[in-house]
């Protein structure tokens, strides 16, 4: 009853907090179509705390309906298309994020600042795009007068953040047993493993923060801090959580500090800008110099994010004896290929850097590879019965098109191993995840497979897999 009384509550809430938010965006149109600046931009920033708390009550949603289906079959059910949701969601915004940080840098790298250039304007681009030709016009510091549709860039930061932390939730917080924690690493209870989890995110902004504010005139000394920063948080990580928990959590760092230098400090800084052109008053410099910095510190750090968020597919990384330093040397190679880009988008050449980063990033392909079998405990044929029944016993559990386990109620990624030609087919996979970086059985071995059993599965793939 209780359970019922709440969602119907929850549901009022909601289709009022809709319908007001529907009310304010016909009066905000209103008042455009008068001129009235003032009361259009009051009532923006009360639709702002509209639609936040729109996001507050449909999370509040969420677990009201957990409530009514905890304990029953469709719980399973629930996370996993939460999980697809969101993860959705968190893919779709962050495509937009670092489209718009791909695309500014661009321009900021490609303007012409030199041919038939206005005194008030730090460059101009032509471009052509989609069957149309567009002009565009950098202005150094603000234009005389600000137009009244001014388009800021910053709800996109804000989402793929707020997406991205409730998918962590979904996957590591809510099943923290299964995937955040890991016993053979560090034994935790949930609550401290959610804890570190959490504070390392605010520690983290909070140096980094700091070191921008304090280093960055000189490059390289802030570049060195930068690379001291990014190896300590990858070995921390590493030596608290599990490995795939250990680098999402170094991607949400990463993508921490990139909203929250959207929130602290370019959007505040560009706001004082705008507030400053619109009152006649000429904007202190200082903040459009600080955002510009932020904004391409963010786009170093936009394709080790992208690996991060495709880490959990390849566990020849996270699965790895050194996984941190596997980590830090992706997050440099990628983050050097980003800086090639950057300075060839400038009409400029480095030589050294496009080569160097390549050169690291092949060298982790090469490290991680797998060892070569040892063929001396493989004194006798390993026949196929013999592995159908390790995989019955120790992953049938999960990967069946009926799994029997409570958090996996449906084959994880739909690899399912129920017949002998389903396990032939999926023998590099098997290899790869129980004899190279040994993440499964998942859950730190959830069914306990003996280091035996993994060498049998590696001498039966060595010995050619016969059926």
């Amino acid at each position: 009853m209780i359970e019922f009384l709440s969602l119907l509550a929850w549901l009022i809430i909601f289709v009022i907090i809709v319908v007001i938010t529907y009310r304010v965006h016909h009066k905000i149109n209103a008042y455009k179509a008068d001129d009235n600046e003032v009361k259009v931009e009051a009532l923006q920033i009360f639709q702002n705390w509209l639609y936040t708390l729109i996001v507050i009550v449909s999370i509040c949603g969420i677990g009201i309906l957990y409530l009514f289906l905890k304990g029953t079959i469709w719980e399973g059910h629930l996370f996993e298309w939460l999980n697809l949701t969101v993860r959705w969601m968190h893919i779709t915004f962050g495509i937009v994020w670092i489209g718009a940080s791909f695309y500014f840098v661009f321009l900021e790298n490609a303007l012409n600042r030199t041919k038939d250039i206005r005194d008030e304007l730090a460059g101009n681009l032509w471009a052509v795009h989609g069957g149309g030709f567009y002009y565009l016009e950098k202005y150094k510091l603000a234009p005389n007068k600000i137009p009244k549709d001014l388009h800021w860039f910053k709800y996109e930061a804000y989402f793929t953040w707020l997406s991205g932390f409730c998918l962590l939730a979904i996957v590591y917080y809510f099943n923290a047993k299964y995937y955040l924690i890991d016993p053979e690493v560090l034994d935790l209870n949930v609550l401290s493993a959610i804890s570190i989890s959490i504070i390392s995110l605010i520690i983290g902004w909070v140096l980094y923060d700091q070191m921008c504010k304090k280093l960055i005139k000189n490059k390289l000394v802030f570049t060195i801090a930068m690379t001291v920063y990014l190896i300590f948080f990858a070995w921390f990580y590493t030596q608290v959580f599990s490995g795939r928990a250990a680098y999402i959590h170094f991607g949400a760092l990463l993508g921490t500090l990139m909203a929250a230098n959207v929130f602290f400090i370019i959007i505040p800084g560009q706001k004082r800008m705008v507030n400053a052109a619109k009152k006649g008053l000429a904007p202190n410099p200082e903040d459009g110099k600080a955002a510009f910095i932020r904004s391409y510190s963010n786009n170093y750090f936009t394709l080790p994010v992208l690996f991060v968020m495709i880490s959990n597919h390849f566990p020849s990384t996270f699965g790895n004896t050194y996984q941190w330093i596997v980590l830090i040397a992706i997050t440099i190679g990628s983050a050097g290929i980003k800086h090639y880009l950057n300075v060839r988008e400038k009409g400029q050449i480095s030589i050294w850097v496009m080569p160097i980063s390549v050169l690291l990033l092949l060298s982790v392909a090469f490290v991680t590879a797998p060892a070569k079998a040892n063929y001396e405990d493989c004194k006798e044929i390993v026949s196929f019965e013999e592995i159908n029944t390790i995989i019955n016993n120790r992953c049938t559990t999960c990967h069946s098109a009926n799994p029997t386990d409570d958090i996996w109620k449906v084959a994880p990624n739909g690899v399912k191993y129920d017949t002998a030609e389903q396990i032939f087919n999926l023998k590099d996979k098997i290899f790869q995840r129980v004899v190279v970086s040994k993440n499964m059985p998942f859950n730190n071995n959830q069914t306990k497979m003996t280091q035996e059993e993994r060498d049998m599965i590696n001498c039966w793939i060595n010995q050619g897999a016969q059926k």
